[in-house]
């Protein structure tokens, strides 16, 4: 039977700002189709699922426990330096400052930024994520009142010019990248990703990232297989969710989790290794592990500050100033786009 094709006109998604922000804009980007992106990961030699994928709500709800605990070094420390380095930022930025966040958070970061910061003129939010996007902007928008806030629902690793409404104020333009997402990109798709933030911000713009740092193995192996085992159940998660939004054939528990730093490609590497041999099955099709066989589920790559500066003055950004914890174990890296 033919199904009839509904040329019915489809209503548009509400673009227009709500009272508290200055601006929305949708660009209705592409969520990913979890059923073809698995599929194919499953077909792929080796074995690999997108980590974009971690991210239901008890994934989320297992990240931010991760955060908290001891292994896991990163969430901690950078924010021990953005609130150390506040007067920092302050002067380099100036008065009026107009900051663009890669990703949305009503967080301890962003806040401890805007708190630092002189007079800021705008807070802009870029996320794929609409509902979670407007959630946490109206969250600052009445934290923050006499800041302008403004939300652009789309990839911001794709592509991306801001809209006129982003013009507010004349003070500097200063993207926000916290939490080591840099690392989340290979080296090659960094430096892409990293030219894209240099075009979007503009001459006279800057960036301040967070990098994770190459250190000692023992400490960055630990921070991915923590002891209360927060992040195997955040990495197996990822099965149950293809059981239960795919309907996927599988055991979880005929997995278990792997984490370890591969020092010759300079990242952390999160597998799901196969205890037997089995098979899964999804969409109709049957994909064999054999026993020791992974499913590769993220990488998080670590530079020394040298080798992330390089990167970025590969992509269009002039290195200003690097800030380190005590322990050389995470970095702040001011970037100015290069003239």
């Amino acid at each position: 039977m033919n199904a009839s094709l509904d040329l019915r006109e489809k209503p548009a998604r509400e673009n227009r700002a709500p009272a508290d922000l200055a601006f929305f804009e949708d660009l209705e980007p592409p969520l990913g189709d979890f059923l073809a992106d698995a599929s194919a990961g499953l077909a792929s030699a080796p074995k690999t699922l997108s980590p974009k994928y971690f991210y239901d709500q008890r994934g989320s709800e297992l990240f931010e426990g991760i955060c908290e605990t001891r292994e896991y070094y990163v969430t901690r420390t950078e924010i021990a330096l953005l609130e150390k380095l506040g007067p920092a930022f302050a002067e380099k930025a100036g008065k009026g400052t107009r900051i663009i966040e890669y990703g949305s958070g009503a967080g301890v970061k962003i806040r401890t930024l805007l708190d630092a910061l002189d007079e800021p003129a705008a807070y802009i939010a870029i996320d794929i994520s609409r509902e979670h996007l407007l959630g946490a902007t109206r969250t600052l928008a009445a934290d923050y009142p006499h800041i302008a806030m403004g939300a652009i629902c789309a990839d911001f690793t794709a592509p991306l010019t801001l809209p006129p409404e982003a013009a507010i104020g004349n003070g500097l333009a200063l993207g926000f990248l916290p939490g080591s997402t840099i690392g989340n990109f290979s080296p090659e798709m960094a430096e892409l990703f990293l030219s894209r933030i240099a075009a979007m911000l503009g001459k006279g713009g800057a960036l301040l990232i967070g990098v994770d740092l190459k250190k000692d193995k023992a400490v960055l192996d630990a921070a991915y297989n923590d002891a209360a085992g927060l992040t195997a159940a955040f990495n197996l998660n990822i099965l149950k969710r293809m059981q239960n939004e795919l309907g996927a054939v599988l055991e979880p528990d005929n997995f278990m989790h792997k984490a370890f730093f591969n020092e010759e490609k300079g990242r952390i590497e999160m597998h799901l290794e196969s205890l037997c041999d089995q098979a899964v099955e999804l969409g109709g099709t049957r994909y064999p592990f054999a026993k020791g066989e992974t499913l590769h589920t993220e990488n998080s790559h670590k530079y020394t500050v040298e080798e992330f500066t390089r990167l970025a003055e590969k992509a269009g950004f002039a290195a200003d100033t690097v800030w380190t914890d005590e322990n050389d174990y995470f970095s702040l890296h001011w970037l100015n786009v290069a003239a």
